[in-house]
């Protein structure tokens, strides 16, 4: 009886533990910062892949795995001029993810470490990430 108790606690431990992973990826933001790009996958299976500009010379994006921290349909940046950031999703202290209108510059480094994508692409995406919830998105920079 012991055995099988534990064999069941096991087993549902074993459960919650995939359920959890496969909820908290369910939506993955990868910016590959040498190739100024994303992809966009929703359970694993790619949706977009959209060019982005991110940190130009002197400035950094953050490398790393992130969570959505908070998201605003439209925030102004206070430390910028007030530069409009439509369709922000903040994922590390004032690093965003956020539409713009420089969309001339999108494919290569041009901002002050965010990550700018064509606003239309950043509606896209801020709406996936509603939609599945901020815990169940990921945002993953690299190299």
């Amino acid at each position: 009886m012991r055995k099988f108790v534990l064999m069941v606690t096991a087993a549902a431990a074993m459960l919650v533990a995939a359920a959890s992973a496969s909820f908290a990826s369910a939506l993955v933001a990868r910016v590959d910062v040498s190739s100024q790009t994303m992809t966009v996958s929703k359970h694993g299976r790619v949706l977009y892949t959209w060019p982005v500009s991110t940190a130009r010379s002197g400035y950094i994006t953050p490398r790393g795995q992130y969570k959505p921290t908070r998201m605003h349909k439209m925030w102004y940046s206070r430390k910028y001029d007030m530069s409009p950031m439509p369709y922000s999703i903040f994922f590390r202290g004032g690093y965003a993810i956020h539409g713009t209108n420089y969309v001339k510059q999108l494919g290569r480094p041009a901002s002050h470490g965010c990550v700018r994508l064509h606003t239309a692409n950043a509606a896209r995406l801020y709406a996936l990430v509603k939609e599945v919830g901020a815990g169940n998105a990921q945002i993953v920079v690299t190299n």
